[in-house]
């Protein structure tokens, strides 16, 4: 007897709503990216929890999983390159003050 499906599916809405919240609303940088972690780890979850409940594919949502925080994790690392690039040269991190690709 194991946790039911909708426990974690009701988690990851919680979690995506959210983080869709905190993406959409906010205007630092910082905050944007927390926020689209957040929908990255909702979508773990859904996928830990399908692979869960379907018979036979436990670890095809494990690899979907860790193939999710890897992806995951290069754009954190990139988006921060580019936070601290900005936070160097424009002197701030508010998106809508940052209207050029240029400098």
């Amino acid at each position: 007897m194991g946790i039911p499906l909708t426990y974690p599916l009701t988690l990851a809405a919680v979690l995506f709503g959210i983080g869709l919240y905190g993406a959409l609303t906010q205007r630092n940088a910082i905050r944007i990216l927390m926020g689209v972690e957040l929908m990255l780890n909702a979508v773990n979850i859904n996928l830990l929890a399908f692979g869960n409940a379907v018979d036979g594919a436990a670890a095809a949502g494990q690899v979907f999983a860790l193939f999710v925080m890897t992806v995951s994790a290069a754009e954190v690392a990139l988006a921060l390159a580019i936070i601290l690039l900005l936070a160097k040269r424009r002197k701030h991190i508010d998106i809508e003050r940052v209207n050029l690709l240029r400098w």
